[in-house]
């Protein structure tokens, strides 16, 4: 009765009628239907799952291995595994990636980076973390901004069809 239970995998979701606002630690897997006002964080290296549907939104950052995104997202995300981008994805902020998809119609309005995992620094080879998100200064930022490697930056204005390199 009181023995050790085994752990189960398990589905947190989000409604499309919640708002939470605050740091999201999260394993397994989490779909957001409703409305995140912080940032979101999962183990690197787990298999762990981050789903925001078409309804879902997120202020703030990201750190997740599997990320699959059809909503709105206003802050960067750190992925050191997959990063799906399905038709109705918009991204406010950068995309640090190992594998990404991105389907015709979703939107990134800042830089895509290429990480490669076990670089130096963190485990992840991910960016460091850098405290709270900063939504509100996305636009000053853009493309090419400091700590994004310009050689592997790609600036989508629109959709995938208006990607500029700013490679040479």
């Amino acid at each position: 009765m009181f023995g050790k239970k085994k752990s189960e995998a398990g589905i947190t979701l989000i409604a499309n009628n919640c708002e939470l606002s605050g740091d999201i630690h999260f394993s397994d897997q989490l779909l957001v239907n409703g409305t995140v006002k912080g940032n979101i964080f999962a183990e690197a290296g787990s298999k762990a799952l981050l789903t925001i549907s078409e309804k879902g939104r997120v202020s703030g950052d990201i750190r997740a291995p599997n990320v699959v995104i059809n909503g709105k997202v206003a802050g960067d995300i750190y992925s050191d595994k997959h990063v799906e981008l399905s038709a109705k994805a918009e991204i406010i902020g950068n995309v640090y990636y190992s594998l990404i998809e991105m389907v015709m119609g979703s939107r990134v309005d800042g830089s895509l980076v290429h990480v490669k995992a076990g670089e130096k620094g963190d485990s992840s080879g991910l960016p460091p973390r850098t405290g709270s998100a900063r939504a509100d200064s996305r636009e000053a930022e853009g493309p090419g901004a400091e700590g994004a490697d310009p050689k592997m930056s790609v600036k989508a204005s629109s959709t995938m069809a208006g990607f500029q390199s700013n490679s040479s």
